[in-house]
């Protein structure tokens, strides 16, 4: 089986072609359009030690390698690595630090980071975290032991932007690694590279997969030999990686990305505008509002904002019940970023780790929404008929 080529994409700027092409070239086996999925564990050699450029499968895939190439093509990127989840991509950058090294983190991020970090991360391996307003002076918490910077942005759930550009420019007058989870933007809204971030995350169970039906992540870098040196052996040695059937299924979904993420953009800002009128409502937040405190920044290194709103209900914990149970078309659930649009309450769900932490900064009466790609009309109609 000959290596597959590389599709040579990058000067395309278009994310609708991108989507559909990139990483893509036709089996060179077969000569398949769409991406076989190799179902193989093991890979036959001509003679021993003499392979077609597989051996095994945790270590390469053809499957996978496409979705490789993909994401990097997507997010402007030199080289991707694909996990079994968002948290092993996590797991495999926090491996590339040593005991007693120190991350300055933002203060507000995914529950499950918080978890790998504090109940694991600090305890197994000894690293000391950090947790700041990212868009203050964060450069006077640097340690001497301080080796890297983790940021998301828009952050989850409370939407907070970050500027990028100014974080990877303290970052590397320090020699610091950078680390932006872009799953709520994606790269169709946000490209960190281009800002000067070191790596980029994804969990692709969200909106790169899109559908519902995978788990998965992912970890795109540029040109950076020691560090693609670095995560390669990670990668192989941890075994976090996905199946070739939930690489064939991410690999799917991309293709219909752009397409996607252009109708949650729209579909987010017509709800944010209905819901930020409402008397039962407060704090109606969402990057692409004119009054979101870091609005400017959003608009800078932001295409679009994506479909993830949250606010707070003024009712009591039973009245917000009592308004998702309403709710016809908007289902009840933790995750995010599918076609379907889902309703939670961080406090309970997501973030419920969270609660007896003093970092912790959800609000209980808080409210997420992953808009979908129905019909906004109809969202915008059940959510007034819920909320009456």
């Amino acid at each position: 089986m000959a290596k597959r080529k590389k599709s040579d994409l990058r000067k395309i700027n278009q994310f609708d072609t991108l989507s559909v092409h990139a990483g893509i070239k036709s089996d060179p086996l077969t000569g398949a359009v769409m991406t076989p999925i190799y179902a193989t564990s093991t890979f036959a050699q001509d003679t021993p030690g003499k392979d077609k450029g597989y051996e095994y499968s945790r270590s390469q895939n053809p499957t996978r390698e496409v979705l490789e190439a993909s994401l990097a093509e997507l997010e402007n990127g030199h080289k991707a690595f694909a996990f079994a989840s968002g948290v092993a991509a996590q797991t495999a950058v926090i491996d590339l630090l040593k005991p007693g090294d120190h991350v300055i983190a933002f203060d507000d991020l995914y529950g499950g980071t918080f978890r790998l970090f504090n109940e694991i991360k600090a305890k197994s391996s000894n690293i000391d975290f950090t947790f700041v307003d990212l868009n203050t002076n964060f450069s006077k918490h640097i340690q001497k032991n301080t080796k890297m910077i983790w940021v998301e942005t828009p952050t989850n759930p409370l939407l907070k932007i970050a500027d990028l550009k100014r974080i990877a420019r303290i970052a590397k007058k320090h020699k610091l690694i950078t680390v932006c989870d872009n799953t709520f933007a994606t790269p169709i809204n946000q490209r960190p590279l281009d800002f000067g971030i070191d790596i980029v995350n994804h969990s692709t169970t969200k909106y790169i997969n899109g559908h519902s039906d995978i788990i998965g992540g992912s970890l795109v870098i540029g040109k950076n030999k020691t560090l693609e040196k670095k995560l390669a052996l990670i990668q192989n040695s941890t075994g976090a990686v996905p199946s070739p059937f939930d690489c064939f299924l991410i690999l799917r979904g991309i293709k219909t990305l752009s397409l996607r993420i252009k109708k949650h953009n729209e579909n987010g800002i017509k709800v944010a505008r209905f819901l930020k009128g409402h008397k039962k409502l407060s704090d109606v937040t969402y990057p692409g509002l004119t009054n979101h405190k870091q609005s400017d920044i959003a608009k800078k290194q932001m295409n679009g904002f994506g479909g993830m709103i949250t606010f707070i209900h003024k009712g009591t914990m039973s009245d917000i019940s009592k308004f998702m149970k309403k709710l016809k078309i908007f289902t009840i659930a933790e995750s995010l970023g599918g076609v379907e649009s889902l309703i939670e309450s961080p406090a309970l769900m997501t973030h419920a780790y969270l609660e007896d932490k003093s970092y912790n900064q959800v609000p209980k009466k808080l409210v997420r929404l992953s808009v979908g790609i129905e019909d906004s009309d109809d969202l915008i109609n059940d959510l007034f008929q819920a909320l009456k």
